[in-house]
């Protein structure tokens, strides 16, 4: 038996699709989505709200940060990063997984994508600068747990662009930065951050 989840704002399209799968399957519907993979749902009259709070707090237990201390921004202002640091070397392991958790939790948490994407240039050979940088974030984390995305219902197709870039910011190779997000009405729809050589 197979279940399957719905979303949209089109009752009769769904009911319509559900009697065609269930003539091809046996299936039963579970109602709305509320939890999927990390992430929980939830449906309101003027949109959609979605977050991984429970996802957050798994990571911070995971690594014993449960108790630390908020900041106010996942990276601390001016602060440079560098292969070549000459700071200790930490378990690659440990910082790896990290990473990792920290990339998931960008699915509903674009706040940090900047930040992990600069700590996931030093997951090959990571020291203790790129540890305090990728714990930085996690202490972000920890003051900003309520945090998510709001998909409102809108009729509004305003399309609204953002771009910024910085020139040569990397400290190993004298890459440059640069990112664009679009807006379609209130809600994002597209991200991306580059670097490029100089």
């Amino acid at each position: 038996m197979n279940t399957f989840r719905r979303t949209g704002n089109n009752p009769s399209m769904f009911n319509d699709f559900k009697k065609a799968m269930t003539k091809e399957f046996e299936m039963t519907d579970i109602g709305e989505m509320s939890y999927f993979l990390g992430v929980e749902v939830k449906q309101m009259k003027d949109g959609t709200f979605v977050s991984q709070k429970k996802y957050a707090e798994q990571i911070l237990r995971k690594f014993n940060m449960k108790d630390c201390k908020p900041v106010a921004t996942p990276a601390e202002p001016g602060t440079k990063l560098s292969v070549d640091s000459s700071r200790e070397p930490i378990n690659p392991t440990l910082f790896k997984s990290i990473i990792g958790s920290l990339r998931y939790l960008t699915i509903t948490r674009p706040d940090i994508m900047y930040a992990v994407g600069i700590v996931s240039r030093y997951m090959e050979k990571p020291k203790q600068d790129h540890l305090i940088a990728a714990k930085r974030i996690l202490r972000y984390i920890k003051g900003t747990m309520d945090q998510g995305l709001f998909y409102t219902y809108s009729h509004s197709s305003k399309l609204v662009g953002y771009s910024d870039s910085d020139y040569g910011g990397d400290l190993d190779d004298r890459k440059s930065t640069y990112g664009y997000l679009f807006h379609l009405a209130p809600q994002h729809f597209h991200g991306h951050r580059k670097s490029n050589k100089q």
